[in-house]
């Protein structure tokens, strides 16, 4: 066989493998689809401040295991305490001050009984001299003279009567249920509660990340300080969309991640994502925009799903850091489909050695 022959069949050897190549390159992409567009991601709680204020003590380092209700750092208090004192002392003016209404109150009730008596005393008068006056005893100057008294007790009683209700209003309700005795104790509780949130504690089990705060530093109210990474993760993957045309939750699949090279997970789909950013439009009172591409062929749009891993394996991911790359291959319902898929993501595992 001459040089030329050789390398004709070398060309056409090649152009063989690259049809069946790109051949199962196309069909692969459908029915046994894999990407290495997968993550591990852990929520991230960032710890702000519900107050302002000058750090006295950081009480963790960074990296470090924190448990739901942990102290994290503390704020300087002084200026907490003077609110809970002056709180406490609006509290006991509001309790005098009801004390003295009450003393008032008892006041013009005796004023409205001594005037009533004194009403009733004049009652007498009027109609002792309405008769005297009807036997031409006294004269008529005398009789408007008592009349005028005992319109007078009547006006007396009644103005008493209205300082009574002016002091019973002011008094309000007794009890807690008193007006001013609520206003302060709610002072109180918020005196109080500001001072707790000198404390700032961690709201859920986790690992301290990127923590850079230290003694000294000033803290304003609502301003991230630190993250906690929790524990609990999701195991997410982007798909081109016509890979997922097969696949539906609970589809199979197998796992390969960069920090175990050679080892295969088993999973399955648990979700799949609502949709992506780019699919999202906002009520921002503008036009829309149409999407602009000099590309005659396109980018494919990814779909992202969620895995969960099989055999109690999740613990894995748990503790693995947030990020924590890998290679998800998705398996269809056929045997030799599964078969080979496991092939090909074993084949996979292997190279997680070299690269």
């Amino acid at each position: 066989m001459t040089p030329d022959q050789k390398f004709a069949r070398y060309v056409r050897l090649s152009l063989v493998g690259f049809i069946l190549v790109f051949l199962y390159y196309v069909i692969a992409d459908i029915w046994l689809p894999v990407t290495p567009q997968a993550r591990v991601y852990h929520p991230v709680v960032q710890i702000s401040p519900q107050i302002s204020g000058r750090v006295t003590k950081v009480l963790v380092s960074n990296n470090q295991p924190v448990k739901a209700g942990d102290i994290l750092f503390e704020i300087d208090q002084s200026t907490y305490l003077l609110a809970v004192e002056q709180a406490k002392l609006t509290l006991d003016d509001a309790k005098l001050q009801n004390k003295r209404l009450d003393t008032n109150v008892k006041a013009l009730e005796a004023q409205i009984s001594a005037a009533k008596a004194k009403q009733h005393e004049q009652s007498l008068l009027k109609s002792r001299g309405e008769k005297l006056y009807k036997q031409n005893s006294i004269s008529e100057q005398e009789l408007e003279s008592i009349r005028a008294n005992f319109a007078a007790s009547k006006s007396n009683v009644a103005a008493f009567e209205a300082q009574l209700a002016e002091a019973v209003l002011a008094r309000g309700t007794s009890g807690e249920d008193n007006l001013a005795l609520r206003h302060g104790a709610n002072q109180l509780a918020q005196a109080e509660l500001n001072l707790s949130y000198t404390q700032v504690r961690a709201l859920s089990d986790g690992v301290v990340a990127n923590l850079q705060l230290l003694d000294g530093a000033y803290a304003l109210s609502g301003q991230p300080l630190l993250a906690i990474v929790a524990k609990k993760a999701d195991l997410v993957a982007d798909f081109r969309e016509k890979s997922l045309l097969n696949m539906h939750p609970g589809s199979l699949a197998k796992v390969v991640f960069d920090s175990c090279p050679g080892e295969v997970y088993d999973a399955k789909i648990s979700t799949f994502e609502a949709g992506v950013s780019d699919g999202q439009l906002s009520a921002n009172g503008l036009l829309s925009t149409t999407e602009t591409s000099n590309r005659w062929v396109r980018d494919a749009q990814r779909q992202r799903i969620h895995l969960q891993l099989l055999k109690n394996d999740q613990a894995l991911i748990a503790n693995m850091p947030s990020g924590a790359r890998a290679t998800v291959q998705l398996l269809p319902e056929s045997k030799f489909g599964q078969w080979l898929g496991a092939s090909q993501i074993r084949f996979i595992s292997w190279l997680h050695y070299i690269y």
